[in-house]
């Protein structure tokens, strides 16, 4: 107990210091609070109040902390002393930050230079973080570095897909090996235009048997379900070898 009071005693005098601290030169009270600033024109740096140097293409920010300036705009800090022109090169200009430079459209950055974007033909320019810097126009695909017209076949028209097949075929026509086909609508059918099967259904009382519809022998105790194609049997009665018997 005595040793842990003879600590506290040691330790009051450097608290006492710090808390009473001298007002260095070129600083004021503050407006609020206790304590101390440094005036307009001066930083602090330790316990004292130095001047601002403010370098050549700087100006002085009117402010006690940090380094008491900014580089003016176009010139960039290089250490704790000096602001150095931000070299633009060409094809490039300065962002608003004044501190660094950016490439101008239909220029590319490349280590400390601006290249101009080659646009092959039939290709324009697109903003793009990463990946081409330009697209093809709609009618061509990319192949290598070049746009190539796109080969839309007979009975087909370019869609808007940004990504597999480029064109799709008219309706009452299916893709096959490349091509667009007509679809080949069996009697008793009719054209479907949904993107897979046949591209044909049969009519109501028949089913589908290869490319021909065959109509439906319904047998006794039965009828078509909904879709009209199939059948089923009557309430009460079940399927038995292509029959309709009653329940047991």
């Amino acid at each position: 107990m005595a040793s842990i009071i003879a600590v506290l005693l040691f330790a009051l005098p450097v608290f006492a210091q710090t808390a009473s601290q001298p007002m260095p030169e070129n600083a004021s009270a503050k407006s609020y609070g206790d304590g101390w600033e440094c005036n307009i024109g001066f930083r602090l740096n330790e316990n004292a109040c130095v001047a601002v140097v403010v370098p050549q293409n700087a100006y002085d920010t009117n402010r006690s902390y940090g380094s008491g300036w900014e580089c003016l705009h176009g010139f960039r800090r290089t250490d704790e002393a000096a602001c150095v022109a931000v070299e633009v090169p060409e094809g490039g200009f300065l962002d608003p930050s004044g501190e660094r430079w950016r490439c101008l459209r239909g220029y590319i950055k490349v280590d400390d230079t601006c290249q101009e974007i080659v646009l092959p033909a039939n290709a324009y320019l697109v903003v793009a973080s990463y990946g081409s810097t330009w697209t093809c126009e709609r009618g061509f695909e990319a192949t290598g570095d070049q746009c190539t017209a796109i080969a839309v076949p007979a009975n087909a028209y370019l869609n808007r897909s940004g990504y597999g097949q480029p064109w799709t075929c008219e309706r009452g026509f299916f893709e096959q090996a490349g091509l667009c086909e007509a679809v080949a609508i069996p009697a008793h059918a009719y054209f479907d235009d949904t993107s897979y099967g046949s591209g044909w259904k049969c009519d109501r009382g028949y089913a589908a048997s290869a490319k021909t519809c065959e109509f439906i022998n319904v047998p006794e105790n039965a009828h078509l379900d909904r879709s009209g194609n199939r059948w089923e049997c009557d309430k009460n009665f079940q399927k038995s070898q292509g029959l309709c018997v009653l329940n047991n």
